[in-house]
């Protein structure tokens, strides 16, 4: 079982535990295994605390409106995986005072110089679920206070072996019609006039930036992610830029999990052809032998016909015909539903193998 969260209703871990359920109740031997999973945004630090253990270190940090509040990232040996909405995250602000002109990733470059102080030489930053626009600078201040108190940013010395991975699957470019203000800064509360000052706003530092080293990443792909922290982290960083699920399922080592399976589940809160597009379901199904079949289920599915042809064995949805929204974003509903649909799969395939 290897779910992804259906956001607003069940974490990936209460839907793969109903899952899980459903095949033992019409297959009592059946050897189940839950993967925690996520594409980098919600749940991408549990998931890796669930695949790799380590300590969830709690730290004292800024939130999008510089406001304090403790905020957490996963530290195992010499990896950190730091989830960008711990500490900079939409969820922190209430819809009334979203302002992108004024929030910041101050609170994330907090965590990430916490995790370098603590040893960390390989840091992963989940982009997913910001409340910011401010092409990263922010956490490039929280960087230079913590590394270079009262420096600019030639004065901070990063450790030579210290590498950063972003986890992202968004390609977007950090300016323009398809950049981070464009796409991504009206459903964090800006204005179309709003929109034009934050892209310009970026423009200028990427102009800045590229003056400064001598090159140019911002129409790199992911450069846009966070509402711009993708472009920080590549410019100044030097990251590498990978999927979300690619970064967690080699970590984990899932070609080896499922080496003898019979069979693989995954699923969303709604498939249609945005999950074509790279969402997580085929970052399984990608990861996947082309022997072991997988099932993907949802709340809701269209293009169905597509998605078969993706190479998805099954696809079915979770919800009778006419269920109301409402009921079936129920949690209780929702893992019923999630029990029902896969005991029905199973038990449908049991007939098949035997």
């Amino acid at each position: 079982m290897a779910i992804d969260s259906f956001k607003g209703c069940l974490s990936s871990q209460q839907a793969n535990e109903a899952a899980a359920e459903g095949a033992r109740a019409v297959c009592s031997s059946a050897d189940v295994c839950q993967l925690m999973v996520s594409d980098g945004g919600e749940g991408f630090m549990m998931a890796f605390h669930a695949a790799v253990g380590g300590q969830l270190v709690e730290v004292p940090v800024r939130d999008p409106l510089l406001r304090p509040i403790m905020a957490r990232y996963l530290l195992c040996d010499e990896l950190a995986v730091v989830e960008m909405a711990e500490a900079s995250g939409l969820m922190l602000v209430a819809e009334a005072d979203r302002n992108p002109l004024v929030a910041t990733s101050y609170g994330t470059g907090q965590l990430i110089a916490d995790a370098i102080r603590r040893g960390a030489r390989h840091i992963i930053v989940g982009l997913g679920g910001s409340a910011t626009s401010d092409a990263g600078q922010g956490m490039l201040r929280a960087l230079i206070d913590a590394l270079a108190p009262h420096g600019c940013w030639d004065d901070v010395k990063m450790p030579d072996d210290v590498r950063f991975t972003m986890a992202t699957d968004v390609q977007n470019p950090l300016c323009g019609p398809l950049g981070a203000a464009h796409v991504y800064g009206p459903q964090k509360g800006a204005t179309a006039a709003v929109v034009a000052r934050l892209d310009a706003r970026a423009q200028r530092f990427a102009t800045v930036s590229a003056r400064h080293f001598g090159y140019d990443r911002s129409t790199a792909p992911g450069a846009g992610a966070a509402g711009g922290v993708g472009y920080a982290l590549l410019q100044y960083l030097d990251a590498d830029c990978r999927p979300g699920i690619d970064v967690l399922l080699d970590t984990v080592g899932y070609s080896r999990l499922v080496a003898d399976a019979d069979y693989v589940i995954t699923g969303e809160g709604s498939a249609d052809r945005q999950t074509l597009m790279g969402k997580l379901p085929m970052g399984i199904l990608r990861h996947t032998p082309a022997d072991v079949p997988v099932a993907l289920i949802a709340g809701r599915i269209s293009h169905r016909d597509q998605l078969l042809e993706a190479g998805f064995a099954q696809v079915e949805c979770i919800n009778p015909p006419g269920m109301p929204l409402a009921e079936a974003m129920r949690p209780d509903v929702a893992q019923a539903n999630i029990r029902l649909a896969v005991g029905n799969m199973i038990k449908h395939n049991l007939s098949i193998w035997h």
